[in-house]
């Protein structure tokens, strides 16, 4: 039987406000628990909201940026339910009359786009966090995070496959990093989603029950959680059993998603307009200033990088990837003066570590002036391609600065040619079977012998000049 799959996707954007959405708390992470909080955050009576003029304007770039409509006007609602890291019984939220409707993304699988729309983008104050594993048989709630300003994106049901919604979540990343309304660290929380899964037949044209997969915050986890949920799905319908409307986890260890509660409907949660908040209205003035603002987007950049610096597309796509990333490029292309090899290292080597280490380029050891020696060390001829290889491996795990390795580990290349000369002679003394070969028109060979140089000078010697030489003395 043929299956389609629907997913949505629901993104919580931890904005980049230096305090919370209703209070003067700071909205620093890592204090100690329960020391970033204020009586707005613990909900005591009489303590009133007062909204964060900076949330609005953060969330209105994201609005912008995804060309949607920006509600000048845009209320509050109470959200209600219970839980234990929610003081107030209620979270303030966004319901009738959010201040970003209707956007769009494009996203990229495979060298095909696609268009994603955007249902809405709404403001709401994040919960505390309860933690299970300090007190044996307790738990406890840590109330730091309660009323930091998030930004809920939602999208309309368009994602259809697991891939895709990989694409969906990185393209959202990248932008709020280049917007800088967030600062997109997923292992702190500044990012994290919910994902709507059903599955329908091919030639169905209602959706099918949705189960929600709530709080996963990487993209492997979001790939694998989807793609189970696919497959426990079909293999309910395909048994003639139905799919429960339900909330559910991702367990990461054992790679399956688990039922958490039943879903809650929009009645359940008794919303109704904010009592102690008035409509927020954004002036014609101040939405001028936020465009006026609003930084070079990836799109852009990657198109400027093309014209600028004659990259491919393939590389500048890469390059414009992250703000981290767009900016080594930029800075070491800036102080080199050579864009084309900062670019051909970001893009091979220095993109293969962080793929093999799994980690974003902010979080590796490779400082801009590090990166920056390494290329200028290349250029002067100081050090080979070969020998940069090697160094940029142990700059990886160390930190450790470029000039001090190349000379405790002795790697100044070699570039005396009376030195390589004697070296390539004694080469080509050494191996008459293989010279007479090559003179006899067997060309590939004169690579043996580049090669045996580099072996005798453990690959200090100055490629083009072994080329040079070797010519020569063959004839």
């Amino acid at each position: 039987m043929s299956w389609e799959t629907v997913i949505g996707l629901e993104v919580h954007v931890q904005l980049s406000t230096k305090t919370k959405l209703f209070s003067g708390a700071s909205t620093g992470f890592g204090a100690e628990p329960n020391t970033q909080v204020d009586l707005v955050d613990l909900g005591l009576p009489g303590a009133l909201p007062v909204v964060n003029k900076e949330a609005f304007y953060k969330a209105i770039r994201f609005g912008l940026a995804t060309k949607a409509e920006i509600n000048q006007v845009s209320m509050f609602d109470r959200k209600n339910y219970f839980y234990p890291d929610l003081p107030k019984g209620y979270q303030i939220t966004q319901m009738e009359k959010p201040i970003v409707g209707m956007g769009s993304i494009t996203i990229d699988v495979d060298g095909k786009e696609k268009l994603i729309n955007i249902t809405r983008a709404h403001l709401e104050e994040d919960a505390g966090k309860s933690i299970h594993d300090l007190f044996d048989g307790e738990t406890g709630v840590d109330l730091n995070r309660a009323g930091t300003p998030l930004l809920e994106i939602v999208s309309e049901p368009e994602i259809s496959n697991a891939k895709e919604a990989v694409a969906y979540f990185k393209a959202i990343h990248q932008l709020v990093t280049f917007l800088d309304i967030c600062d997109g660290n997923m292992a702190q929380g500044s990012m994290r989603c919910d994902v709507n899964v059903s599955i329908k037949k091919a030639e169905d044209k209602e959706l099918g029950t949705r189960a929600e997969i709530k709080n996963i915050n990487s993209f492997k986890f979001i790939e694998k959680a989807i793609n189970f949920e696919i497959a426990r799905q079909i293999k309910l319908l395909e048994k003639g059993e139905s799919v429960v409307q339900e909330t559910r986890l991702y367990d990461s260890i054992k790679n399956e998603t688990r039922s958490m509660r039943s879903k809650e409907a929009a009645n359940d949660y008794r919303y109704f307009p904010e009592p102690d908040l008035l409509p927020v209205v954004i002036l014609d003035k101040e939405l001028e200033e936020i465009i006026e603002g609003l930084p070079e987007l990836p799109k852009e950049k990657e198109k400027r990088f093309i014209d600028e610096h004659n990259l491919e597309v393939s590389e500048a796509r890469i390059l414009s990837s992250s703000k981290a990333m767009a900016e080594l490029f930029e800075k070491a292309s800036e102080k080199t003066k050579d864009s084309n090899l900062v670019a051909k290292w970001l893009v091979g080597d220095i993109s293969a570590l962080l793929n093999k280490d799994n980690i974003s380029i902010e979080e590796s050891k490779l400082s801009l002036e590090n990166f920056v020696k390494l290329i200028e060390r290349i250029t002067d001829n100081t050090i080979s391609g070969k020998i940069a290889k090697s160094l940029l491996e142990d700059v990886w795990e160390t930190g450790n600065d470029v000039d001090n390795l190349i000379q405790e580990k002795g790697l100044v290349q070699i570039q005396d040619e009376s030195v390589l000369e004697e070296i390539a002679t004694k080469v080509i003394q050494s191996n008459e079977d293989q010279v007479a070969a090559y003179k006899s028109g067997k060309d590939r060979i004169f690579g043996f012998f580049v090669g045996q140089v580099m072996k005798e000078t453990q690959g200090k010697a100055n490629p083009k000049s072994v080329n040079d030489i070797l010519k020569k003395l063959l004839g």
